[in-house]
């Protein structure tokens, strides 16, 4: 049974003592998306830091048609909010390529704007004496629905062990608007759900995550090859080890 009111507690006196340890008044920088990852990160720091020392980061690439859900909860929560438009870095990036290279392929060209993202939150951290938050959850890193280097980097994850139904459990003990916790996943830069594009819901894996069934042997299938293919994102960088004679 989960206890979403204690695992609440927890990371939020979890994310104290990382602050006290590791960044001590330092401020929370958090990629606001408007998703329900972004949001609940946001409302858990807001409560462990207070509201002036949280700020969200607004990053759309030109025209984001569901902005106006991350403009809502900065109001909600009280924070500090700014929009930083990726789209001149993106297409710079691209232009250069392309004038130097050739087209980019199409896995270079979707994983570009979250590394950009990524620099412009590290930036903005050094910037405001910050420390960036990972909002990956354990259910996208567990099939690699995250970009190495992008929105799967942070200096700290307080939702990466929690599956998706668990991490919605923790923002409705938050106290968050549903508008925030139930808002289908989308990542605000193509028209497809992340349920669309991994083939299968969130609900399926959590269950095949935290009890091992899944009744669709297909879908079993995709999930544990996605599983196997990505498990390099979520381990430390392989490194030679030299032994000076």
């Amino acid at each position: 049974m989960f206890d979403a009111e204690k695992v609440k507690n927890e990371i939020v006196e979890w994310i104290r003592q990382w602050f006290e340890e590791n960044g001590k008044g330092c401020k929370a920088v958090i990629g606001i998306s408007g998703g329900k990852d972004s949001s609940i990160v946001a409302a858990l720091c807001t409560e462990a830091l207070g509201k002036d020392r949280v700020l969200g980061v607004m990053m759309p690439r030109g025209e984001q048609f569901d902005i106006d859900v991350s403009h809502a909860l900065i109001e909600h929560l009280g924070i500090e909010g700014v929009v930083l438009n990726v789209g001149a870095a993106c297409d710079s990036v691209e232009q250069e390529i392309k004038s130097q290279y050739g087209e980019l392929t199409a896995q270079a060209t979707t994983n570009l704007p979250p590394r950009i993202r990524m620099a412009m939150l590290y930036a903005m951290s050094q910037t405001v004496n910050g420390r960036v938050a990972n909002t990956c959850n354990l259910s996208e890193d567990w099939v690699g629905y995250n970009t190495k280097y992008g929105d799967g980097a942070g200096d700290f994850s307080p939702l990466c062990r929690l599956t998706v139904q668990e991490v919605k459990a923790v923002g409705r003990a938050l106290g968050l608007p549903s508008m925030f916790v139930d808002k289908v996943p989308i990542d605000g830069l193509q028209s497809k759900t992340d349920e669309d594009n991994l083939g299968f819901t969130y609900a399926v894996l959590d269950r095949y995550i935290r009890e091992g069934i899944c009744e669709d042997e297909e879908i079993r299938k995709k999930i544990d090859q996605k599983h196997k293919a990505n498990l390099f994102k979520l381990q430390p960088m392989p490194a030679f080890e030299y032994t000076p004679e």
